[in-house]
């Protein structure tokens, strides 16, 4: 049997619990009004990025699921933390892992408090490609809500800049802050063709903990999450 981490706490969120409610949706396609960034676009946003700021040493802050699926090679890692800025569900999402009739949330970096998380160095080499490949992944709908900026974080070794992806409150998809228990509602119902929003919530909280980062909403959440799945399956599920 694998043991926790000393310190690391037991989620009521479990594998059996988000099981009971995974499952996969049809990809509804971007929301009218939008559309997918062509690979122009995307180069021309990179370009942007390297005119603002140009890295010697590029490091990427991660606060969500680029913690646990990076999908980048990475050369060192480090705890940081970037202040003015709060992870939240603040994203409405109409696919990935909800549709148009059930919108999921995802978190991002909104204004406000601060965050702790990792940040990643990649390696010195092609540059304008490791954006390329993190913008890809992380920027959904053209115009985009989750942006891409250039922020300061402070390590243990000194402060850095880092790429960090930020909600833009006047983009459509930007939810704002909700109540804890409407955020649990959306994500113990919620899934699209990338999964449900429980399994996201679940590997997200589970990361942070076995990284030792605290995170007293999210912790609450899944906690409420994990309560409403029993209600709404009628059981815990197998041991």
């Amino acid at each position: 049997m694998k043991r926790k981490p000393a310190g690391q706490r037991s989620m009521a969120l479990t594998a059996d619990l988000v099981a009971k409610v995974d499952r996969i949706e049809p990809d509804p396609g971007p929301e009218p009004g939008t559309s997918e960034h062509t690979d122009a676009e995307f180069d021309d946003l990179v370009e942007q990025l390297l005119v603002e700021y140009q890295p010697e040493t590029l490091w990427v802050f991660a606060y969500g699921s680029l913690i646990w699926n990076p999908e980048f090679v990475h050369v060192e890692q480090r705890p940081a933390t970037a202040q003015g800025w709060h992870r939240s569900f603040c994203l409405k999402l109409t696919r990935w892992r909800g549709t148009r009739d059930l919108p999921a949330l995802m978190l991002a970096l909104d204004r406000g408090g601060s965050c702790n998380g990792i940040v990643y160095r990649l390696p010195a080499e092609d540059h304008f490609g490791q954006l390329g490949q993190l913008l890809r992944r992380e920027i959904d709908a053209n115009p985009p809500t989750n942006v891409p900026r250039w922020i300061k974080v402070g390590t243990k070794e000194g402060p850095l800049i880092a790429l960090a992806f930020v909600a833009a409150p006047d983009g459509r998809a930007y939810a704002g802050r909700q109540p804890l228990e409407q955020v649990a509602d959306t994500l113990a119902r919620a899934a699209g063709h990338w999964g449900s929003s429980a399994q996201y919530l679940f590997r997200t909280v589970g990361k942070l903990e076995e990284s030792g980062i605290r995170d007293r909403n999210l912790w609450h959440i899944q906690d409420l999450v994990a309560r409403q799945i029993i209600a709404s399956t009628g059981g815990a599920g197998p041991a």
